[in-house]
């Protein structure tokens, strides 16, 4: 500590030079997850992981839901397209 009185500047006038600066709370949260990366990830692998199964499992069930209601307009445009044949077929015959 005694050293830094020497230089003629001390910490907190380091630290309050380092927070003005605007790129300094980016770096520090940078540099703090990576630190505590290896100690965090094992405690929060079970949450991340159910939670990646639950978005896997959501986008399964919607794309079937998807793939079922594409199916089913496809199915009422068909029925549609045969009816419009056939009023059309009925006025084209004349009546007997």
């Amino acid at each position: 500590m005694v050293m830094m009185h020497q230089e003629g500047i001390g910490l907190r006038a380091r630290v309050a030079e380092l927070t003005r600066h605007p790129n300094t709370k980016a770096i520090a949260v940078g540099v703090a997850t990576v630190a505590l990366a290896p100690v965090i990830l094992p405690l929060v692998k079970p949450v991340l992981k159910t939670t990646i199964k639950s978005g896997v499992t959501w986008y399964e069930k919607t794309k079937s839901a998807l793939a079922e209601t594409a199916e089913s307009l496809a199915d009422i445009a068909a029925e549609a397209k045969a009816e419009v044949q056939t009023e059309t077929q009925n006025k084209a015959l004349p009546p007997s």
